[in-house]
């Protein structure tokens, strides 16, 4: 029998891979700008071979640019992105045993929403120019940084960190963090700084060629080769924290190791890509419907369902009007319904305790 759901999980594995295979080469000739599949494919051939097929020289100059700049390294940011925040609400989820928790719950999406009303609305004339120079990523990453290293350190004062202190820590920095965007706001109106800035929080794709991609899918890389070695402690940790600690896990060192590294993480997507919400939170319970609660099978399964609901998701929200409509919106029109369905099926349930 054990063999059996082996050989089960591992045929979902290769059918999830498939499909998020599937959902990148469409996402690369999909777009505002009809390109025909034979062009895209021979503009892809070229890129990456070097090697000209058909009448290459026919395609006009302006597809190769958007096929090769444009859409190719959108659709891999969407995988990055998508794997990094399913893989973050994985750990997040058993880190504070909590199956309402996503990647946002430690305030990290409202310190990253401050840094970048910071950037949007105060503009070149703030600090000499500097927010201007630096970029509205740079301050959206120092907010969401600054926001995870309060409650870190809130979460620590007077006691043990616990799974309810992290929560509430989140909770407080997060109110913070709103308070000051909205006075940043009320002080500093600009219609147009005020339009961007909404449209970043509804989150985006866009991204400037390969270059983007660089830090992070390093990072994405860094932390899928570390939390792929955690799965005995993360299985603990669902378990309940005496559970946890009676099997030998560290839990307040692990915690702060997660917490770090999903902080980091979850920082840098943010920051590129604006905050898309109910990935983290959806497709964890998703995959833990499809496979169940333990992590070997759950985290393979979740980051490449993150992958490939992200990249259609993009997809859709760049096909139903001539402008791009903001992904998280696409997310929670979809996510949502997904969530509630899953939530009321009487055979699901998050962990050992259900």
């Amino acid at each position: 029998m054990m063999k059996g759901v082996e050989l089960s999980t591992l045929g979902l594995v290769a059918v999830l891979a498939v499909i998020l295979m599937l959902a990148v080469i469409t996402a690369v000739f999909i777009g505002a700008v009809s390109i025909p599949f034979t062009e895209v494919i021979q503009i892809l051939v070229y890129k990456i071979l070097g090697v000209k097929l058909g009448d290459f020289a026919s395609i006009p100059p302006t597809h190769i640019v958007i096929v090769w700049e444009l859409y190719a390294p959108r659709a891999l940011l969407g995988v990055i992105v998508g794997v990094a925040l399913a893989l973050a609400g994985v750990v997040m989820q058993a880190m504070v045993q909590n199956p309402l928790a996503d990647p946002y719950i430690l305030g990290i999406s409202s310190g990253a929403s401050l840094g970048a009303t910071f950037a949007f609305l105060m503009g070149a004339g703030a600090l000499g120019g500097m927010v201007a120079e630096l970029g509205v990523s740079f301050w959206a990453f120092i907010g969401a940084l600054g926001a995870s290293f309060a409650v870190f350190t809130l979460s620590a004062m007077g006691g043990k960190m616990t799974t309810t202190r992290l929560i509430l820590s989140g909770t407080i920095i997060a109110s913070i963090c709103g308070a000051f965007s909205n006075l940043i706001v009320y002080l500093a109106p600009s219609d147009s700084g005020i339009k961007s800035l909404t449209f970043w929080m509804m989150g985006s794709l866009s991204t400037e060629g390969f270059d983007g991609l660089i830090i992070p899918g390093i990072i994405l890389i860094v932390c899928l080769l570390f939390f792929f070695t955690q799965m005995r402690p993360l299985n603990a940790m669902l378990m309940g924290d005496e559970v946890a600690t009676t099997l030998g896990v560290d839990l307040s060192t692990l915690r702060k190791v997660y917490m770090v590294l999903t902080a980091v993480l979850i920082a840098v997507m943010v920051s590129n890509c604006g905050m898309i919400g109910f990935v983290g939170l959806v497709i964890p319970h998703i995959a833990r419907a499809l496979v169940g609660t333990n992590h070997w099978k759950l985290m393979p399964v979740a980051c490449l369902l993150g992958g490939a609901f992200l990249v259609v998701a993009d997809i859709v929200a760049r096909s139903l009007t001539t402008s791009e409509i903001p992904i998280g919106i696409i997310t929670a029109i979809v996510g949502t319904p997904v969530f509630a369905y899953i939530m009321i099926k009487k055979s699901y349930g998050f962990g050992s305790r259900d």
